[in-house]
């Protein structure tokens, strides 16, 4: 297992729920959807987090509880979160959706070698530049 998640700690091999912690976790979660931002929502909460670090709590699975792990967030505020990430994501142009394009695929041809250098660095030069590359949109 990699690392414990912020709000639970191991006790006697055991994961326990972090009291001061949690309450932290809740109001995050409450702070965001109230529409404050990411950075914001934990400056609130007393937590230092950065955006990214933030984002990534928002989306930890882990805090509606496993086989594993004790529930910290209630299932209704965490799926009303994602939709609110996923809203503001969208309304920021942050979500990529694969384009239907044909993909297009690179493909190299080299000439002959025909000029020996005694310099390898120089020989490796002249047999790359003689690489082209020929793009073909068919496969």
């Amino acid at each position: 297992m990699g690392h414990t998640p912020f709000g639970y700690n191991i006790e006697n091999g055991k994961v326990v729920i972090d009291e001061v912690a949690t309450e932290k976790i809740k109001k995050l979660y409450e702070y965001y959807l109230s529409g404050l931002s990411l950075s914001e929502a934990a400056k609130k909460a007393e937590m230092k987090a950065k955006h990214g670090t933030v984002g990534r709590m928002l989306k930890n699975q882990h805090y509606l509880g496993d086989d594993y792990y004790p529930p910290i967030i209630d299932a209704d505020i965490f799926k009303r979160t994602e939709e609110e990430r996923l809203k503001r994501a969208k309304a920021l142009v942050r979500v990529f959706e694969p384009k239907d394009e044909p993909t297009t695929i690179p493909k190299f041809m080299m000439g002959t070698v025909i000029q020996q250098y005694e310099n390898p660095f120089k020989q490796a030069e002249y047999a790359y530049s003689l690489i082209e590359m020929v793009v073909s949109a068919d496969e």
